[in-house]
């Protein structure tokens, strides 16, 4: 059995499938009203769009929820290099097409997580106006703050080629992330769940490209998009804004909060001492109410 034919829990049966490039298919979610108030959700690096089922659950009868697995992630196609640039910009532009594709040109709900947010918000610089509310949960949008040291665990696969080789060998960053990434134990076939799309060597692509494109300077590939996203996210600060955050997360802690913080200062903010960069599932059950009240609260 592959991941594409495995029946992971909670997760909808029947994802769909997109030619984002010519030979290359992006999977995705699109749960519930075609009619219905659009909610854009963006994963990270190393889950998938299985991150946000909770929360797809628990909006769907009434919010259309767009849920695209990034391309070499999840139940997306995973080419190699000489077939697809792992890229924070050709991220934006995988997005970009999937949305026309849909038809998606009215206003949105921007949700995040992790690389979602320097995905998302690297989308909204050209489209800030359907961008209507914010979603952000353990994510950035701008640089990493001054007084946040990078985590070893991050800088082993940006910086080493060992580091590659491990993670690529043993899926050491998802398979870790599963363990590590929560405050309360994932049940054993969530966990299963969050690491079958990485099964092989071939298939871990994405997992060390997305570290290895981290932008820290100038001299980066992704720096001046991260940089031009930074500098619009305080335009979003009159949009309504929830913030969901994992205090435990050893990448995007206090600091980065600190950051959503100073530039959306009207958001709403639900943080947990108790829980991690898998805020969703460590706190799934206080998070996805408040979510969708807040959502029913500031209609589109």
């Amino acid at each position: 059995m592959t991941a594409a034919t495995m029946p992971f829990p909670g997760y909808p049966a029947r994802p769909k499938r997109f030619e984002a490039r010519p030979g290359i298919a992006m999977s995705y979610l699109d749960e519930g009203p075609r009619d219905g108030e659009v909610v854009v959700m963006l994963h990270g690096n190393p889950s998938w769009s299985y991150y946000w089922r909770n929360l797809v659950a628990g909006l769907s009868d009434r919010y259309r929820c767009i849920v695209p697995d990034h391309i070499g992630m999840g139940l997306s196609d995973k080419p190699d290099d000489s077939r697809y640039e792992y890229t924070l910009q050709a991220r934006v532009d995988d997005l970009d097409a999937l949305l026309k594709h849909l038809g998606v040109t009215g206003p949105i709900t921007l949700a995040v997580h992790d690389w979602g947010g320097m995905i998302g918000f690297g989308w909204a610089l050209s489209h800030h106006d359907q961008v209507r509310r914010l979603v952000i949960t353990n994510t950035a949008a701008f640089p990493l703050p001054a007084a946040k040291p990078m985590p070893w665990q991050i800088a082993m696969g940006r910086h080493w080629r060992l580091g590659e080789w491990f993670i690529r060998t043993f899926n050491a960053f998802s398979a870790g992330a599963s363990w590590l990434g929560v405050s309360r134990r994932m049940p054993a076939e969530v966990r299963r769940a969050y690491v079958a799309p990485y099964d092989s060597w071939d298939n871990r692509i994405a997992t060390i490209r997305f570290m290895q494109d981290i932008p820290l300077s100038p001299a980066d590939k992704a720096w001046s998009l991260l940089q031009r996203a930074a500098q619009a996210l305080p335009s979003f600060a009159e949009r309504p804004a929830f913030v969901g955050w994992g205090l435990r997360d050893i990448c995007f802690d206090h600091h980065f909060l600190a950051g959503f913080r100073q530039a959306l200062p009207q958001a709403e903010v639900m943080a947990f001492e108790d829980a991690n960069h898998y805020v969703l599932e460590d706190k799934h059950e206080v998070l996805v109410p408040a979510i969708r009240r807040f959502l029913d609260t500031h209609p589109l």
